[in-house]
C-alpha cells in the first residue's frame, strides 16, 4: 500500500524524507503506534490486515497492508493510521497519509460491505507524548473513486513495465553474440557466467586484458534475465572509465538487436546543478515541487534506454527535477544498473530500496574486482577526529550547549584514551622495504617462513599509533550520549550557519557506533596521541561483511585481469573454496609483447639516489628502439620527479608528459589525448603506479606501444598494512603477502595490461627493480609471459631492436 499510495499521490518538495531523523526513529515509531494502541477502548482491534487485488488482461495487482487500527461501533466504523512526528512539526495532516487511509478505508469497506466508514489520522509527538487527530467520513463511493485514480495511476505504470519486459525478453531470446566470432576463452566465460547467475553463487574469474571479458559476462547476464533468472542486473565498478566500458557493452548489445533499459548512476556531488547549495526545497528550485514532476521526468527519462548521466542532465533540466533523485527513483524501473561498488556493499549508502527487504534475484557483476578489496577495507572502517570534535562543539556551543558538553566529554575521552605516546614498539621493516625483503631469501616460500618471536601484545605502539586489539568499549556511553544529543538538536530541522558541520560529524558519529558493532578479532583499534588525534576502527579482513552483503542478491561474478593469486581474491572477497573459479591464458600470440626484466637496478627508497641515472638511461634504451608512445610508471610522485628530470637531462629532444597530484577530469582526458598514433615521434608519459593511468585506460594499437614499471609497487609502508601482515601471517603463514606482495604485483600486472589491448597490438615492457629476480614475485608472473632478462643499457637496446625489427623490416 505505501509503494502504490508513494509512487502515484506524493506531490509537493523533496524534503520530508530528506529532514533528518535519529538513528531509533524506526523503533520509536513502533512504540508510539504502540502506545496509541494501548490507549484505545475495548473492541479495538490493531493491526488488521487487508488484500485486495485488482484484475486485468495481462496482469493481477495485488495491494497489500496493514490498518494500523480499526473501532467498529453501532453506528460507525473508525479506520485509524498513527504516525509519530517529531517536535516542531506544522500540526497540519499530511495529505499523503489521507491518501493512505482513504485506499484503507475502500478496501476495507469493499471487503466488509460497508456504505461509509470514517477515517482517523493520529499524530503522537515522541518528544512531548502530545497526540492530535484528525477525522473525516466518506461513502463506499468517494473511497472507491479514489481507489480507482491511484491504482489506474499504478496500473499504467506496471503494465507499461511488464508489455517492456515481454519486448525486452523477445529480443534476448533472439539475441546472438555482438561480434562475428568469440575470441579464444569468450565462451567459456559467457557459460561459466550463466551457470553461476542462473543457479545462484559466486564466480572469480580472472582473464587477461583484451579478451572481451565485459562483453563476456554481460551477454549471458542478460539471457538469465530472459529466462526469469535474474530480477536486476548491477554492473559494479570502482572507478568512471569502468562505467564506461559497461555503457559501451550494453551499446553494443543493442546494436545487435537488445532491447534494455540501462541507468548508470553518478554521486550527487558530481551530477549536482546547483553545486554547493543545500539539498532542500528552500534553496533549491530541483528541489521544489520535485514530486509534482517527478513522473513525467520519468516517463521521458524512459523512452532512452540508456540513461546515462548525460540523459539524466538533459531530462532533469527540461523537467526541473533533482537529477540524483530522480535517478534512484527511475532505478526501481530499469533492467540493469550501472554504479560504484557502494551503492551494494557499503553499510552507509547502499541502495535500501533495492537490498533493505529480503534478497531478490539480482546479479552482481564486480568489475576490477581487485579494486574491492582495499575499498572494502575502507567501508567497514572508521574514525573520529578529535580536531573536528573540538570545531563543532566550539561553533555549537550557543545554540546548542546541551550538544557541545557531550561532543566536549567525548573528546577528552579520546584524549584520556590515547594520551601521550609510549615508547614505540617498532617493526624491524619498517624504516626501509628492502629490509622486510632481505629477510626472507628468494628461495623461501610464503609458507615457510619463521614466525614473529613470541605472540602479538594485545596493545602496542608502532610510528607513534597505538594499537588495541580490542573495542575501547568505555567510549561507547560517550559516544551513544553525543549521538542522541546531535539527533536531539537536528531533529528539530532548523537552519543554522552549523548545521552542515553537524550533519556531517552526526554521520561520521553514526558510523563509528555501526562499526563498533562489527568489532571483532577481525579488526584493531588505532590510537593517535597528540592535540589532533584521532581514534580509527580498522578492518583488517573484509570477507566476512562482503559475504553479507553478497546475501542481497542472488548471484555474482567477480571478475579482473588480475585477481592473482586467485585464491587470495576468493577469501578476501567473501568467496569460499566451493565458488567456482576460472583463470585463462591470453588469446594473443605471446609473441606479441616483449617483457624484459633488468634486475640489476636497486629501486628500494634508500637506493634511489644512487640508482637514479641507472633508471633513466634504461627508461632511454627502451623508448630510443623505436618512435612511438610509451608510459614509465614509478611507484610515488616525488620519484616520478626525480626520474622525469634526469631522464629529460639525459633526453632533452623526447618530449614527455608528467602525471600531476590532483588532476581535473579535463586534464586527465588530454593526458591521454596526446597519445595519439598518428604524431610519428616518441612521447614519454611519466605516470604513478597504481593511479589513474595505471588501469581502466584504452590505449589500443600503436597509441601505446610500450611500458616500463619502475619497482615492484608496493602499497606504502603503514602501521595499517603491518597490521593486515601480522593479522594474515596468523591466518595464513603468508602474511607479507598479503599486505603487501600481492597487492604490489596487481599495480604491476594491471600497468602491463595497458600496453596490448587487441589480437593486432605488438608492444613491449620494461621491468625495473632487483626484486623481480625473487621467486615471491616471478611466481606471480602470468604463465603464457616468455620474460628475458637484461643486464645493462646495452642488451636492452639490443633486445628491443630485435623485438621491432621484424616488424619494421
Amino acid at each position: 500500500m505505501r509503494e502504490l499510495v508513494e509512487f502515484a499521490l506524493r506531490r509537493g518538495d523533496l524534503g520530508r524524507e530528506r529532514e533528518f531523523v535519529g538513528s531509533d526513529r524506526a523503533l520509536a515509531g513502533i512504540r508510539g503506534h504502540q502506545r496509541v494502541q494501548r490507549s484505545r477502548p475495548s473492541g479495538y482491534q490493531k493491526e488488521v490486515s487487508v488484500c485486495h487485488e485488482v484484475e486485468t488482461e495481462e496482469l493481477i495487482l495485488r495491494i497489500q497492508g496493514r490498518i494500523d487500527g480499526v473501532l467498529a461501533a453501532p453506528d460507525e466504523v473508525l479506520l485509524e493510521e498513527i504516525k509519530t512526528v517529531q517536535a516542531g512539526w506544522d500540526r497540519v495532516a499530511d495529505p499523503l497519509h489521507w491518501d493512505q487511509a482513504k485506499c484503507y478505508g475502500f478496501i476495507y469497506a469493499h471487503d466488509q460491505g460497508l456504505e461509509k466508514v470514517a477515517l482517523q489520522l493520529t499524530y503522537l509527538e515522541l518528544e512531548s507524548g502530545a497526540v492530535t487527530e484528525f477525522r473525516e467520513s466518506y461513502s463506499a463511493a468517494e473511497l472507491a473513486a479514489f481507489f480507482e485514480h491511484a491504482v489506474a495511476i499504478y496500473l499504467d505504470w506496471i503494465q507499461d513495465r511488464h508489455r517492456w519486459c515481454r519486448q525486452r525478453d523477445e529480443s534476448i531470446r533472439s539475441l546472438a553474440f555482438p561480434f562475428p566470432r568469440y575470441r579464444p576463452g569468450q565462451r567459456e566465460i559467457a557459460v561459466a557466467a550463466y551457470r553461476t547467475l542462473a543457479s545462484g553463487g559466486r564466480l572469480f574469474l580472472e582473464a587477461p586484458t583484451g579478451i572481451g571479458k565485459t562483453i563476456s559476462v554481460l551477454f549471458p547476464s542478460v539471457k538469465a534475465l530472459a529466462e526469469g533468472k535474474l530480477e536486476r542486473l548491477f554492473y559494479l565498478t570502482a572507478r568512471t572509465v569502468g562505467r564506461a566500458v559497461a555503457e559501451k557493452a550494453f551499446a553494443d548489445l543493442r546494436q545487435a538487436g537488445l532491447r534494455l533499459r540501462t541507468l548508470t548512476l553518478t554521486a550527487k556531488e558530481k551530477i549536482c546543478a546547483q553545486a554547493g547549495q543545500p539539498c532542500d526545497a528552500g534553496h533549491c528550485p530541483l528541489a521544489c515541487g520535485y514530486y509534482d514532476r517527478r513522473l513525467p521526468a520519468m516517463r521521458d527519462a524512459l523512452q532512452r534506454e540508456a540513461i546515462t548521466r548525460s540523459v539524466l542532465e538533459t531530462v532533469s533540466a527540461a523537467h526541473l527535477v533533482c537529477p540524483f533523485e530522480l535517478s534512484l527513483d527511475l532505478s526501481s524501473w530499469v533492467d540493469a544498473v550501472v554504479c560504484d561498488y557502494n551503492y551494494v556493499f557499503d553499510p552507509t549508502v547502499y541502495l535500501r530500496r533495492h537490498f533493505a527487504e529480503a534478497a531478490v534475484d539480482h546479479g552482481f557483476l564486480v568489475d576490477e574486482a581487485h579494486n574491492l578489496v582495499d575499498r572494502a577495507r575502507d567501508m567497514f572502517s572508521a574514525d573520529l577526529d578529535r580536531r573536528e570534535l573540538r570545531e563543532v562543539a566550539r561553533v555549537v556551543k550557543a545554540a546548542a550547549p546541551r550538544c557541545a558538553r557531550a561532543l566536549t566529554k567525548l573528546n577528552s575521552a579520546l584524549r584520556k584514551l590515547s594520551g601521550p605516546a609510549t615508547s614505540p614498539v617498532e617493526p624491524a621493516e619498517a624504516a626501509d622495504p628492502s629490509v622486510e625483503l632481505d629477510l626472507f631469501p628468494a628461495s623461501t616460500s610464503a609458507t615457510s617462513r619463521e614466525q614473529p618471536p613470541g605472540p602479538t601484545p594485545v596493545n602496542d605502539a608502532r610510528n607513534g599509533t597505538i594499537i588495541c586489539r580490542e573495542l575501547p568499549t568505555d567510549l561507547m556511553p560517550l559516544l551513544e550520549a553525543a549521538l542522541q544529543e546531535t539527533e536531539a538538536w537536528l531533529a528539530r530541522n532548523q537552519p543554522a550557519e552549523f548545521r552542515d558541520s553537524l550533519l556531517e560529524l552526526y554521520f561520521r558519529l553514526r558510523a563509528f557506533h555501526r562499526t563498533a558493532q562489527f568489532f571483532d578479532e577481525r579488526y584493531v583499534t588505532l590510537l593517535e596521541p597528540g592535540v589532533s588525534g584521532r581514534v580509527r576502527l580498522f578492518c583488517l579482513d573484509p570477507s566476512f561483511l562482503l559475504r553479507q552483503a553478497l546475501a542481497r542478491g542472488k548471484a555474482a561474478v567477480f571478475f579482473s585481469a588480475t585477481l592473482t593469486p586467485i585464491d587470495y581474491y576468493r577469501a578476501l572477497l567473501g568467496g569460499d573454496p566451493a565458488d567456482a573459479v576460472m583463470q585463462l591464458p591470453t588469446p594473443f600470440s605471446p609473441e606479441h609483447l616483449a617483457v624484459l626484466v633488468q634486475d640489476r637496478i636497486r629501486t628500494h627508497f634508500k637506493a634511489r639516489a644512487e640508482t637514479l641515472a641507472d633508471v633513466a638511461a634504461a627508461i632511454g634504451a627502451l623508448v630510443q628502439g623505436r618512435a612511438g608512445n610509451y608510459l614509465v610508471y614509478l611507484p610515488s610522485y616525488q620519484y616520478l620527479s626525480a626520474v622525469q628530470e634526469q631522464f629529460h637531462a639525459l633526453h632533452p629532444a623526447i618530449p614527455i608528459l608528467t602525471q600531476r597530484p590532483g588532476l581535473s577530469e579535463a586534464e586527465r582526458e588530454a593526458f591521454l589525448a596526446a597519445f595519439a598514433a598518428e604524431h610519428g615521434e616518441t612521447l614519454v608519459g611519466f605516470a604513478v603506479l597504481g593511479g589513474i593511468f595505471g588501469e581502466g585506460i584504452d590505449l589500443v594499437g600503436d597509441r601505446l606501444i610500450g611500458a616500463a614499471i619502475v619497482g615492484v609497487g608496493l602499497p606504502q609502508l603503514c602501521v595499517e598494512r603491518d597490521l593486515i601482515r601480522d593479522y594474515f601471517q596468523d591466518q595464513t603463514r603468508a602474511g607479507f603477502d598479503y599486505a603487501y606482495t600481492f597487492p604490489g604485483m596487481n599495480r604491476v600486472l594491471q600497468a602491463i595490461g595497458r600496453v596490448i589491448r587487441s589480437e593486432t597490438d605488438r608492444g613491449i615492457v620494461l621491468l625495473i627493480d632487483t626484486r623481480f629476480a625473487e621467486l615471491r614475485y616471478r611466481r606471480l608472473f602470468p604463465e603464457w609471459w616468455r620474460p628475458r632478462r637484461v643486464r645493462n643499457v646495452r642488451e636492452i637496446s639490443e633486445t628491443v631492436g630485435r623485438f621491432w625489427q621484424p616488424q619494421d623490416s
